[in-house]
C-alpha cells in the first residue's frame, strides 16, 4: 500500500462533501498538471490518501481510501487525464495545518512543502504516520 495527499479547495469539494458522497465514493477528477496525473496514475486500489483542503484552511482534514485506479477523467475534452474514484474513512478530530507542518523538520521533504502547487502528491510511510498522530487530540 502507498500513501498520498489529495488537494481540494474546500468550497469546490471539501471532506464533508466526500463524506456524504457514501460508500460508492466520488471521482477525484479535474487534475490538469501533468506530474499529478502520474500520481494520479500510480495509486492502486486501497491505498490511503490524505484531504488536504487548500487555500481555505490550508490542513489536513481527513483520510480517503482509493476504490477504482485510474481511468479517463470525464471532465477532461482532450482525453489526456485521469481520475480516481476515493471513498471517504474519516474526518480528523484535529485537523493539521500546513503552518504545523512546516515547523516540523522531520516533514520539510515533503512535497507539500517543497511543490506547494502539486495537487496530488506521494507521502512515505513515515511522515504518515507522523501526520496521522498530529490529528488526534
Amino acid at each position: 500500500m502507498k500513501y498520498w495527499l489529495l488537494k481540494s479547495e474546500p468550497d469546490v469539494w471539501s471532506i464533508d462533501q466526500q463524506k456524504k458522497a457514501g460508500k460508492k465514493g466520488a471521482p477525484w477528477d479535474g487534475v490538469r498538471n501533468y506530474q499529478a496525473a502520474k500520481n494520479l496514475k500510480n495509486m492502486k486500489k486501497g491505498d490511503l490518501c490524505f484531504f488536504y483542503h487548500s487555500n481555505i484552511g490550508k490542513e489536513i482534514v481527513g483520510v480517503v481510501k482509493v476504490i477504482k485506479e485510474h481511468y479517463l477523467d470525464k471532465t477532461d475534452q482532450s482525453g489526456r487525464f485521469v481520475a480516481v474514484t476515493v471513498r471517504y474513512i474519516r474526518k480528523f478530530d484535529k485537523p493539521v495545518n500546513l503552518i504545523e507542518i512546516k515547523k516540523n523538520k522531520e516533514l520539510s521533504h515533503l512535497s507539500l512543502i517543497k511543490q506547494s502547487r502539486l495537487s496530488v502528491m506521494p507521502i512515505d510511510s513515515k511522515s504518515w504516520k507522523i501526520l496521522n498522530n498530529k490529528s488526534k487530540v
